[in-house]
């Protein structure tokens, strides 16, 4: 781009801190214009590190910028990014969308109304080695089945165990959306959630349907003492089984690779990607029938 982007940062917190602002501080096709964040102080010092302003409120940030990025809970991200739209910013989202499917919706439909571009920050799917192995599962085909394991001890300590929403909403919420996007992209769209049980330890079992007739289970605690954890993807079918090796991207370098996509969509007039807020909704439907299932 001829132009650096100017984006605004929602939320200060340690996400925000870690990966956000310091990939698009570093980046060269955006610029860190400007912070919010619901307790200022942290928006201040978050700021001035990478010489943005601090907005007083998230009116006054939209003003400032082209893009917004987001690292908040998913209730508040969802309607300012509306709003956001609405004034034509493009969107870097966190998963899950939106706290409810009506929000997804009502935010996906004021991504599209307004032809803004959006990526969600499915971390994984932007490292090389993932998006490598995808396709030699799709040019293989005959796969059958897979599970996802995504176990953590991340509510018991670190710094997303102070995290409200988290302890909330759990697992579904937090990792699933990861889970779920990867067996989703191995085994074929998920059409159907054939039952969805959460023990009393806060252990998620989701079995699932895939278009071509494909089935997954994904299990899935951020409560269990596990260090390191385990998020791995297996799928298994007529050329044997294979396992989505993890080769050391970083979040950080992965958040630097959406940048790449990112600047590269709003260059080019493109509002359209794999991992867009259309996919967003989809996983956020799945989210909301696993709970419902869970809960019949």
């Amino acid at each position: 781009m001829d132009e650096q982007l100017r984006v605004g940062l929602i939320g200060a917190g340690p996400w925000a801190n870690m990966v956000h602002a310091p990939g698009i501080a570093d980046h060269p096709g955006t610029r860190l214009a400007t912070v919010w964040a619901r307790r200022e102080e942290a928006a201040t010092e978050l700021a001035n590190t990478y010489g943005a302003t601090t907005a007083k409120t998230p009116e006054e940030l939209l003003d400032q910028v082209d893009a917004v990025a987001f690292a908040v809970p998913p209730e508040i991200q969802a309607g300012i990014a509306i709003k956001a739209a609405e004034q034509g910013k493009h969107l870097i989202l966190e998963k899950p969308i939106a706290a409810t499917l009506d929000d997804a919706e009502r935010l996906a439909d004021a991504v599209r109304s307004n032809d803004v571009a959006s990526l969600v920050m499915l971390t994984k799917r932007f490292a090389p080695e993932t998006r490598e192995q995808l396709d030699q599962l799709r040019a293989a085909g005959g796969w059958v089945g897979g599970s996802a394991r995504w176990l953590t001890g991340a509510l018991l300590g670190g710094p997303f165990s102070n995290s409200p929403w988290r302890h909330d909403r759990g697992p579904l919420d937090d990792v699933g959306p990861h889970a779920f996007d990867l067996l989703d992209a191995a085994l074929g769209t998920i059409t159907d959630v054939i039952a969805a049980n959460r023990s009393e330890h806060g252990l998620w079992q989701v079995v699932f349907q895939h278009e071509g007739g494909a089935t997954s289970v994904a299990t899935m605690t951020m409560t269990l003492p596990l260090n390191p954890g385990i998020s791995e993807v297996i799928v298994y079918g007529e050329h044997g089984h294979r396992v989505l090796a993890d080769r050391g991207t970083t979040a950080q370098q992965c958040f630097t690779n959406l940048l790449d996509d990112f600047v590269a969509m709003v260059d080019s007039g493109t509002t359209e990607h794999p991992l867009d807020v259309g996919r967003g909704l989809h996983l956020q439907r799945i989210i909301d029938l696993a709970r419902r299932k869970s809960q019949a």
